[in-house]
């Protein structure tokens, strides 16, 4: 399929050195509305919320620092959503002297979980204009139980979501049997809370979509589409769809031998898979709204991540690149799954310091990928329609009606504002070559008066994408492995529009 339009031309192709970015400037037809602010966002698991964040006698300031950090950024807090697989067997019990109970069998794995009163006390500690997303428990079919903690959460939370990955229930659900309890459970929570306009999610199902999405076993699977299609919205109760996505996976052999670094640190190959929802979030859009499609829950391996792969900096690249391009393709936010373990630093928050940074405090702010750029059906170009750079390179422009910068040049859809500039090509700090990189001309960007005085740029580096502590992954010169920043600030001049990229690494650049 031909190209909507050439934005970028490549002088070599795997070992490039100089990538010329030929514009147009203007708002691409295809760029996004508005970005929410809290795009990058967190999905923290219900059995071990307390653990990330404390108690009110003692919170813990590592989490604290790592959402605050975010909103000194964009101005709003990133939202934060208390579900995953433990919320389906957690159980309200007002007398519960303590803030949550786990109940373990004699080989130590999760039974079920207790909340008590002191649990809100523990929520409480996120910042005051925290959007809250609670999962409630649909798998045991116990509406009084779902009611009882939707009744004991309601001053602190924002959004329910009943249900977490329903598409895997043993119940053996379909988008018919699913909506006949949510859509009148979801009524009926409203009315007893008194809440008269939508503040559900629907969906959270996490089984990826089938390919071509227009044939009767695509269109017969369990998903938003096919739950709002059943009556899911029938008493005007959802304000969100909800759906998760693992690009790669642990859970079994065959899947785990795909999960490696080299595919994780690959722009096409994520690509590739996120397009798979774009009819999904186009049909989700027309139905409840512009800022109604989220990915509720994502990481890039699932079932607990994988040694040298989650926990790298080739995992930041790769959140980074995600984020940028679901958000080009009109997600709304992506709550990055926290699951297990003690709260920490990887390499892969620097990722949302970018994010953050690129969104700013606008409200006004359009993101477009203008590399590989679209294909007339709305896909990304792939290897094989036209990406020279074999999925290393990905540049994303954002567009701002509001930013003086912009003003200046005649107005905000007539240049950007900002690029993101990412080098996918893999490296390692254990690779004995040179580190490559690339040399993008962005000056066809740029307007003329921007051209004279230089734009300014952030880097996002690592001494390679193996690397493995957050103490050596940078942001803007700072390192943030206990959660504050560490180190020299560094914020470039880059003059006569060319700015070298690393492999393995980003520029954030700016007017």
């Amino acid at each position: 399929m031909a190209a909507l339009s050439v934005w970028l031309a490549l002088t070599t192709l795997l070992s490039y050195a100089t990538a010329n970015a030929n514009g147009p400037p203007s708002l691409p037809e295809w760029a996004t509305p508005p970005l929410n602010p809290a795009l990058a966002s967190f999905s923290i698991e219900l059995a071990y919320f307390t653990e990330y964040m404390g108690n009110q006698s003692a919170p813990n300031n590592l989490t604290q620092n790592v959402f605050d950090n975010l909103k000194q950024r964009t101005g709003v807090s990133p939202e934060v959503r208390i579900g995953g697989i433990t919320a389906d067997s957690a159980f309200w019990d007002p007398n519960l002297g303590e803030a949550v109970y786990n109940l373990l069998d004699s080989s130590g794995a999760l039974v079920n979980t207790t909340l008590g009163p002191q649990f809100w006390d523990a929520v409480k500690l996120l910042p005051d204009d925290t959007n809250i997303v609670l999962t409630l428990d649909l798998e045991n079919l116990n509406y009084t139980g779902a009611l009882s903690m939707a009744e004991a959460a309601w001053a602190v939370l924002n959004v329910s979501a009943v249900g977490n990955e329903p598409d895997h229930y043993s119940l053996d659900l379909s988008a018919q049997t699913y909506t006949s309890y949510w859509e009148p459970w979801s009524v009926n929570i409203s009315k007893v809370l008194d809440v008269n306009y939508p503040e559900f999610q629907v969906g959270v199902t996490v089984e990826d979509p089938l390919w071509p999405y227009n044939t009767s076993a695509a269109e017969s699977q369990f998903d938003c589409v096919s739950a709002l299609a059943a009556g899911a919205d029938d008493g005007d109760t959802a304000k969100t769809c909800s759906e998760h996505t693992y690009q790669y996976s642990v859970c079994d052999t065959t899947r785990a031998a795909d999960a490696t670094l080299t595919n994780l640190v690959n722009h096409t190959r994520l690509a590739m898979y996120l397009d798979l929802w774009q009819p999904r979030i186009r049909a989700v859009r027309d139905q409840l709204g512009p800022d109604s499609f989220v990915i509720g829950e994502f990481n890039s391996v699932s079932c607990g991540g994988k040694d040298n792969v989650t926990d790298t900096f080739g995992q930041a690249m790769w959140l980074l690149d995600t984020a940028l391009y679901a958000a080009s393709i009109n997600v709304s936010r992506f709550p990055l799954a926290n699951n297990y373990g003690p709260a920490q630093v990887y390499p892969a928050y620097s990722a949302y310091l970018f994010v953050a940074d690129a969104i700013g405090t606008s409200r006004t702010l359009q993101i477009a990928n203008i590399f590989p750029g679209r294909q007339t059906n709305g896909s990304s170009i792939t290897t094989a329609g036209g990406d020279a750079s074999a999925g290393q390179l990905a540049v994303y422009g954002f567009w701002d009606e509001a930013s003086s910068a912009s003003a200046s040049a005649g107005g905000g859809a007539e240049y950007p504002s900002k690029l993101a500039l990412l080098n996918m090509q893999i490296y390692n700090e254990t690779d004995a070559a040179a580190r490559p990189s690339v040399t993008v001309d962005i000056s066809a960007y740029l307007p003329s008066g921007v051209r004279d005085t230089g734009v300014m740029a952030k880097r996002l580096v690592a001494p390679g994408a193996d690397v493995k502590a957050a103490n050596a992954t940078m942001w803007a010169g700072q390192t943030f492995a206990h959660g504050y920043a560490e180190g020299v600030y560094v914020e470039e001049t880059v003059y006569g529009g060319r700015v070298e990229v690393e492999a393995s690494s980003a520029v954030l650049v700016y007017w």
